[in-house]
């Protein structure tokens, strides 16, 4: 908890967002974590395209050519902080993403997800992106062959791991009695 004011903007928390430099197109990617257990946290594992134009980004300068969700993004797992033990998994992309209500998106309870350590997972081809917790697989969101607006997954994308505060997932009601409050990280690994 400490106010930080950015790009005009005054919030009363911070929190940590990692990027990766490293970029690859298919694969599988394993990341063993445990997610905090705070109401108002909103942590995610996921990918976002090397060319998305996001300011900051550690490829932008050479390759951000297009915004969010054109980029397309993954996410290997979000934990609801205001619903302790809820999962999602979702794509988006042009066509599919949440202001639009068309997001490709599937959550479910995960017993333990902040207090034990749990392998999220993907499997990721031309034709799918399977999404498991612990080797069980909880949804697949397949190429439909409509084309790049649709599944922009045939591009490299790089992975994130970052605790958001408060949002619509985290929730707007943050007990400052959580902080500090912390996501752990085992394990990174990427195949292909």
């Amino acid at each position: 908890k400490e106010q930080f004011t950015d790009q005009g903007v005054t919030k009363q928390y911070t929190s940590a967002r990692l990027n990766s430099k490293f970029a690859f197109t298919y694969g599988r990617v394993d990341i063993r974590a445990k997610a905090p257990n705070a109401s108002g946290t909103w942590p995610a594992l996921w990918l976002l395209g090397k060319n998305v134009n996001e300011d900051g980004g550690f490829f932008d300068s050479n390759f951000g050519t297009t915004s969010w969700p054109a980029c397309g993004e993954i996410d290997i797992m979000e934990h609801v902080g205001k619903e302790q033990d809820m999962v999602l998994w979702s794509t988006h992309s042009k066509l599919n993403n949440w202001s639009l209500g068309t997001q490709k998106t599937n959550k479910s309870i995960i017993d333990g997800v902040s207090t034990a350590f749990h392998i999220y997972k993907i499997e990721w081809s031309k034709d799918y992106i399977q999404f498991f917790v612990d080797d069980k697989l909880y949804y697949t969101s397949p190429n439909e062959g409509k084309g790049a607006d649709y599944y922009p997954f045939s591009s490299p994308q790089f992975l994130l791991l970052n605790i958001a505060v408060g949002g619509n997932l985290g929730g707007p009601t943050i007990n400052d009695a959580i902080f500090p409050c912390r996501m752990e990280v085992d394990y990174v690994r990427v195949y292909q």
